[in-house]
């Protein structure tokens, strides 16, 4: 099976990210909903010879969409073909791929498919429903459109942003997933998970502190656990223990709410430069000197999830709990 690299990982990161990816439904810890779902259609997918429904992940960063793509294309036994939406140009890049380099069976994972080129998300339909592809040779009158037969794969789709796809797009997904945020119990059990491959021994009281901080996030708490690793070989005896695990997460600047100083300097903002809100994320995005994408895709879904902040129609708005965390008397005037 292939696997690539995160474009967002440098190779160390992405060589330690993969190994630690499981492999398996039986590997993958928690949406347990899910799981089973994927079970019944993986096997109901074999038994009929067939190739499985589309597919269509849509979560914050961080969650697993990718890596339960390579879980489904290793349980069918087929190979997978990853790319992205800003990658997917033109329809002749789609083309590339569908006609040389899949299978029958395989599977197609689009990430950010969101920002699929309007063209290319038109050329895509008639592959998602009849598994033909229409390119048009020439220009003018002597314009001819070659309709080419495709091999019956699966197209998985992964979005961190589901609002912006549009209706034509998501109905053509039979099988839509919705990843939630994973609780602390379930988080401790892909650190313990981790911490075995990594070899590193880690006490329980280490584990729990490190899976409070992560936000929910198994990407984030392998990231933590990798730089909490470094703390207890140069800073202690190569155990992680409460105490190193607090000293590495102080270090970095990730406070017990898992909050880390771009989160604050976001309430921060929100609070003394809008006056707690509502602000647009736009101005947000301005104010921050931040990409839109990071404040929406980001920064916003952890902080919505543990009630600091909340979307209203006017904008965000600060709640009493981000005030109180950030030691900032609350304003009770209502603002929406």
């Amino acid at each position: 099976m292939d696997y690539i690299y995160n474009k967002k990982l440098n190779p160390e990161e992405a060589n330690f990210e993969y190994s630690l990816r499981p492999k398996t439904l039986d590997e993958f810890i928690g949406q347990e909903k899910i799981k089973e779902n994927l079970r019944v259609y993986i096997e109901a997918a074999k038994k009929r010879k067939e190739s499985l429904d589309h597919c269509l992940f849509y979560a914050p960063p961080g969650l697993g969409k990718t890596t339960l793509a390579h879980i489904i294309a290793n349980e069918l036994g087929v190979n997978i073909k990853v790319t992205s939406g800003p990658v997917l140009t033109r329809p002749g890049d789609l083309a590339a791929s569908l006609t040389t380099e899949l299978n029958d069976g395989d599977v197609f994972f689009i990430d950010e498919i969101h920002r699929l080129n309007v063209a290319v998300e038109e050329a895509i339909y008639p592959v998602m429903e009849d598994f033909n592809f229409f390119i048009n040779t020439g220009k003018g009158p002597g314009a001819t459109t070659l309709k080419i037969k495709t091999p019956r794969i699966t197209i998985i789709g992964a979005t961190t942003r589901s609002g912006l796809l549009t209706t034509p797009l998501r109905d053509r997904f039979g099988i839509t997933v919705n990843l939630s945020f994973y609780d602390e119990s379930e988080i401790e059990k892909i650190i313990e998970r981790s911490a075995s491959i990594l070899k590193v021994k880690a006490e329980k009281d280490g584990i729990k502190e490190i899976s409070h901080r992560s936000r929910g996030t198994p990407r984030i708490a392998n990231r933590i656990l990798k730089r909490v690793r470094d703390f207890a070989d140069v800073k202690g005896e190569g155990i992680i223990t409460k105490e190193i695990s607090i000293s590495a997460l102080d270090a970095m600047e990730i406070d017990d709410e898992g909050l880390d100083k771009l989160d604050r300097i976001f309430l921060k903002t929100i609070a003394e430069k809008f006056n707690g809100g509502p602000v647009g994320a736009e101005n947000l995005a301005v104010a921050l000197s931040e990409e839109l994408d990071t404040i929406t895709d980001v920064i916003e879904p952890y902080l919505i999830k543990s009630g600091f902040i909340q979307r209203t129609p006017r904008g965000r708005v600060l709640s009493k709990k981000a005030y109180e965390h950030m030691n900032l008397p609350y304003k009770n005037e209502t603002l929406f």
